[in-house]
């Protein structure tokens, strides 16, 4: 038996009309009770209410009648006025109290009078709340009931019908409803468009209803004068609020004067605050930069740029790289920056050639109502860029993060480009489209500059859009070549579709590669199965080219933009080489080669070594092997990164300290999320905490400074702020698994405060790093982390000093603090980042050197042409000695048009690794490989050794001073820094070269140049000069500037038990300077000391998918060190 409290109760049934009205009845017995909610509402005051006021859609409609009403009642009026016959009363002022109203016009007006009547009335009564004189003092009802109450009184005394009403006054009512109107017509809308149109067409309503109501009051008041028609009020009306005057009609009657006075009194009152409001809501329409349209945005193409803080140097930036590209030209760019537009960037917005193509709109990303006013949903991109000087940069990383997120809530389809600082912030935004974290490329591109000198100027020379022409009106020819190597950018196209690329289909990578540089000078690097969207640089000569292939190349323009001639045509605008015999002996030397039996290549050897019968009387000029079409990979010089037997664990046991306990493998503790794995150098155990403080001895060690560690390879210094995440991506590149375990240099991170524990747990697990709390400004810091012998310098830019007053001022102390290392150890090689690139013309600063004082007009010259790279002739620059992550941005802007550069930068840098991708190194070029002559040979001789793809040369010249440079360097107070003009036949020297520090040369020098000082002083010097000969030691000249400042050093290091040996080599300063060249053509003469930069095949590409197959190509052969080519110095 079902209990009946337990039972279900039936469905209820199907509701009826009835039921509406009276309720359900059929569950009367039911003890549940019904709540009914909001029963203010359903009072009839209530209901009223909500239809007449409250509701958006039914008060818009009651609005639109009431405002017809009072339009069509003033239309009775002129009705009235133009079909009245002429006043034919005696008495004067009758024709002002009466007139002459049909009977049907006058039934229409009272007809329209009551319900206006009632209308006025039923709102007066739903917007009563206590206080009835407000309601009947107000200016609409006063005007509303002398309208409409004349009415009814002739409706119950029919002999006033034709008694004077002033219906005209409706246009004020009717102007109040239009204000209504529009106020719930834009009630969604944006509060600023919608106050702006409001004060807009109040100022017109205002002015029509003055003009109305006085051509009305003067045609009626003037029925009792000069009897004026419509037309005449309304030319009167006109001339008198014109100030124009004429005079030819006049109010004639003292009412009709005192009305003109009184209209005039009032237009001179309400029409300057209107037009206030107006030019109120105009400027601040201005500041927020108003909408941009849906009708634009959907016929135009635009892209977002949203912005914490916009200066004018990002801006320019941005603008120049975009508008760069010819496909970019139609573009509209819109600003959505939070701040105000500041006065620079307004002056630049104000020129014809942006005005036309930007648009700023001030808002927030955080609104969705910004957004839209910017038309995101319908933009081609959006670009969030972070606030790099913001004292706090994770708090700028946190608005980005916001900011990227917005966006993508708002506008999921829209492509995202984002500029993240810090790395640990990195995956918060892995969803946008394209990222750049500044850190990453910061730090990988300080590492890689310590073992492939100017990388920074390399890559920075490759993101930048240039057509090459910088430098090609200085007299100096290096500024030319440099300048035209300039221009080189990476490019893509599809095999098949490529005229330079398609005849080597089925032929191997380098051999396309080789061949598409001999003939057209441009340099393959990479390429993209179409099946595949990873993208490999150098795959290597076991690689096929594929007609889907994407190649990746190197060149001055694009293909397509390019037409090609026959060779007898000649090159008009190519390049002069010195030597033109030369050029064509080296073009005869690539074509005409001995088809020499690459299977039987000897395993050992140097790859650039000259070959042995080359020596032989007689013999012709050495020859090289051809790049094959289909390389057998048994003849390469390969290495298995893979197995446990590499090179440099064949070398001998002295080099215990490098080799011992090394293994490969990837990083155990990455310091955030997001970081790319990457095979390294490591330690079979990880370092106790205690043994990573250098200049701290403790129970395991007891060395004290860099000195005592007695390290084969010169120290990497680096000096930072705070041991940040980023330092992780300088550590990473320097200990890959593919540099030599043999050239590791150690790594001193000199820190001003201490690192936590968390980045002590990263880095003790790699080989040779160190950290030392200590400070760049101080000396006794400097010398005890190994700065009299080390290899290279990084000073990072600090956090605490990013953000200043005065925006440029923010690298003072940073500048500042490298001058003092750079005069006391002139020969290391100190690479340092600024945050501002304008600031490093004060690099390495000598305030009367006329060389730089030349590069500075020139500098200034190429600004003026409007050049994006204006400050690629400064020396520390060109030699890759100064580095502002500013000039990475453009590679964010660049992947909007190229979305391959951010993954082609990450594998050069070696942030990223992909099967079967070269990576990037570099190889001096020796006396012992001058005999290759050319770039052209050398690439050719790469390709069919190794595999290696070169893409530039790093090239170091002498300065040439002329006579008149010499005087004015001699003639300066510090004339110790002055040197002798070089012999023009040696043009190149290396800035690491030790031949030229000899200190018999160098004495003989400095007595030279204080011999030719003291001649000409002549007699003056005489006196004085005795009495400071008494001062001094007898014999002995006094010591100059840079002497004094050797002394101290010295003495610094004794002071602190140091040894002075090698010091020596770090104060012998050359005049020279540095370079890079991007693809160079084939004919360009390799000079002694020139670094080559080349992408390095992958070693494991080599490896053949089973261990059988290896074993029958490679033999029982071991990689040792002597097998190892000379190139494979990594400098």
């Amino acid at each position: 038996m079902v209990d009946p409290e337990n039972e279900v109760p039936p469905l209820p049934p199907r509701y009826r009309f009835r039921d509406l009205l009276l309720g359900d009845q059929t569950w009367q017995n039911d003890d549940s009770v019904q709540v009914e909610f909001y029963v203010n509402e359903n009072t009839f005051k209530e209901r009223l209410k909500l239809f007449f006021i409250k509701n958006q859609r039914s008060s818009l409609r009651i609005r639109v009648f009431h405002f017809s009403l009072k339009v069509l009642s003033c239309f009775f009026y002129i009705c009235r006025v133009v079909f009245e016959d002429t006043p034919s009363q005696t008495n004067k002022w009758g024709p002002i109290i009466w007139v002459d109203r049909s009977l049907p016009l006058w039934a229409l007006q009272v007809f329209v009078a009551l319900i206006c009547l009632f209308e006025t009335i039923l709102l007066t009564y739903l917007s009563y709340k206590g206080n009835i004189w407000e309601q009947i003092l107000r200016v609409t009802f006063i005007l509303e009931m002398v309208n409409t109450v004349p009415f009814l009184i002739t409706v119950i005394y029919y002999p006033l019908r034709n008694l004077f009403i002033p219906v005209f006054l409706n246009c004020w009512l009717a102007k109040h409803a239009l204000e209504n109107m529009i106020n719930d017509l834009h009630r969604a809308i944006q509060r600023t468009q919608s106050a702006m149109f409001n004060q807009v067409l109040i100022l017109i309503s205002t002015l029509i209803c003055l003009i109305f109501t006085c051509i009305c009051g003067i045609q009626h008041l003037e029925r009792a004068g000069n009897k004026l028609t419509l037309f005449d009020s309304l030319y009167f009306c006109v001339v008198t609020f014109s100030t124009v005057g004429f005079g030819d009609v006049t109010p004639n009657i003292w009412p009709s004067k005192l009305l003109v006075v009184i209209m005039i009194c009032v237009a001179l009152v309400v029409l300057p605050i209107q037009f206030e409001q107006l030019a109120y809501l105009w400027m601040e329409r201005q500041k927020s930069g108003g909408n941009y349209s849906r009708h634009r945005a959907e016929t135009e193409r635009h892209v977002v740029l949203c912005v914490s803080s916009l200066k004018i140097d990002l801006l320019m930036d941005f603008l120049n790289e975009f508008y760069a590209h010819p496909r970019l030209q139609d573009y509209y760019v819109i600003i959505l920056c939070p701040t105000e537009m500041d006065a620079q960037v307004r002056r630049v917005l104000q020129i014809p050639l942006w005005s036309q193509r930007v648009i700023y709109l001030q808002g927030s990303a955080l609104k969705d109502q910004d957004l839209f006013r910017a038309k995101l949903d319908n933009a081609e991109a959006c670009f969030i860029l972070s606030s790099r000087c913001e004292m706090d940069r994770t708090a700028a990383d946190h608005q980005t993060i916001l900011r990227a997120w917005a966006v993508k809530d708002f506008a999921p389809n829209c492509p995202i480009y984002v500029q993240i600082l810090k790395p640990e912030n990195k995956f918060h935004v892995k969803f946008a489209d394209h990222v750049v974290c500044e850190e990453e490329f910061k730090y990988a591109l300080l590492a890689l500059n310590c073992i492939c000198p100017a990388t920074s100027t390399l890559i920075t020379l490759l993101v930048h859009t240039s057509q090459g022409l910088e430098g090609q009106q200085s007299p100096e020819q290096w500024h030319r070549i440099y300048g035209k190597c300039s221009g080189n950018e990476v490019y893509s196209i599809l095999m098949r579709e490529s005229f330079v690329f398609s005849e080597y289909e089925g032929k191997s990578f380098t051999y396309a590669s080789f061949h598409g540089h001999k003939k057209y000078g441009i340099c393959l690097i990479g390429v993209c199965r179409e099946d595949s969207k990873s993208i490999r640089l150098n795959p290597g000569p076991q690689y096929i080219m594929r007609s889907t292939d994407i190649c990746f190349y190197i060149n001055i323009t694009k293909e397509e933009n390019s037409t090609f001639k026959a060779q007898k045509e000649g090159r008009k605008n190519g390049y002069k080489t010195r030597l033109p015999v030369h050029s064509i002996l080296a073009s005869m030397g690539t074509v005409a080669i001995d088809l020499q039996d690459t299977g039987n290549r000897p395993s050992c050897g140097s790859t650039l070594t000259l070959p042995t019968d080359a020596g032989k009387a007689g013999s012709r000029r050495p020859s090289i092997a051809p790049v094959l079409e289909v390389v057998d990979t048994s003849s390469l010089q390969t290495c298995d990164l893979s197995s446990e037997h590499s090179e440099d664990e064949m070398l001998p046991s002295s080099d215990d300290q490098l080799n011992e306990g090394y293994v490969k493998g990837y990083p155990p503790n990455p310091p955030y999320i997001g970081s790319s794995p990457t095979l390294c150098h490591l330690r079979q155990q990880k370092v106790p905490f205690c043994c990573l403080r250098l200049e701290k001895c403790c129970k395991h060690n007891y060395y004290e400074d860099a000195k005592a560690y007695s390290f084969k390879n010169k120290p990497i210094i680096v000096s930072a702020e705070t041991a940040g995440n980023g330092l992780y991506n300088f550590i990473v590149p320097l200990r890959a698994s593919y540099r030599p375990k043999k050239e590791l240099n150690p790594i001193v991170l000199l820190l001003d405060n201490p690192p936590d524990t968390q980045f002590l747990e990263t880095i003790c697990w790699f080989p040779m790093v160190y950290y030392m709390v200590g400070s760049i400004d101080s000396l006794d810091d400097l010398l005890r982390c190994g700065i009299s012998f080390a290899a290279n310098m990084v000073v990072v830019d600090k956090e605490s000093t990013m953000c200043a007053e005065e925006d440029y001022m923010a690298d003072a102390k940073t500048i500042v603090n490298v001058q003092t290392p750079f005069r006391l150890f002139s020969n290391l090689s100190i690479i340092t980042e600024l945050t501002h690139p304008a600031n490093m013309r004060f690099m390495q600063f000598r305030a009367k050197d006329c060389y730089s004082m030349a590069l500075s007009k020139l500098e200034k010259k190429e600004r003026e042409k409007g050049s994006n790279l204006a400050f690629m002739f400064r020396l520390p620059f060109a030699a890759g000695r100064v580095f502002s992550v500013g000039m990475l941005d453009t590679l964010l802007y660049q992947s909007f048009v190229k979305d391959y550069m951010i993954t082609i930068t990450r594998l050069l840098l070696g942030l990223d690794t992909t099967a079967g991708s070269g990576f990037l190194c570099a190889m001096r070029i020796t006396e012992e490989d001058l005999w290759i002559q050319t770039y052209g040979r050398l690439y050719q001789k790469l390709c069919s050794s190794v595999g290696d793809i070169p893409i530039g040369i790093y090239r170091t010249e002498s300065q040439k001073l002329d006579a008149t440079h010499v005087q004015l360097s001699l003639s300066v107070d510090d004339f110790e820094d002055a040197k002798e003009p070089r012999n023009p036949s040696h043009t190149t020297h290396s800035s690491m070269s030790s031949e030229l520090s000899d200190a018999k040369p160098l004495l003989r020098r400095k007595s030279i140049q204080w011999a030719r000082r003291l001649s000409r002083m002549g007699p003056r010097f005489s006196s004085r000069g005795a009495e400071r000969a008494g001062q001094q030691r007898p014999g002995f000249p006094p010591r100059s500037e840079r002497q004094e400042l050797v002394e101290l050093v010295r003495k610094r290091m004794q002071n602190l038990g140091l040894s002075t040996a090698g010091y020596d080599e770090m104060i012998d300063s050359q005049s020279s300077h540095s370079y890079v060249l991007i693809n160079p053509p084939p004919d360009t003469r390799l000079e002694l000391n020139d670094i080559v930069y080349i992408i390095r095949v992958d070693p494991l590409s080599f490896v053949p998918e089973d261990l059988g197959s290896r074993k029958s190509s490679f033999g029982n052969s071991v990689w040792t060190s002597e097998n190892a080519p000379k190139m494979e110095s990594q400098l």
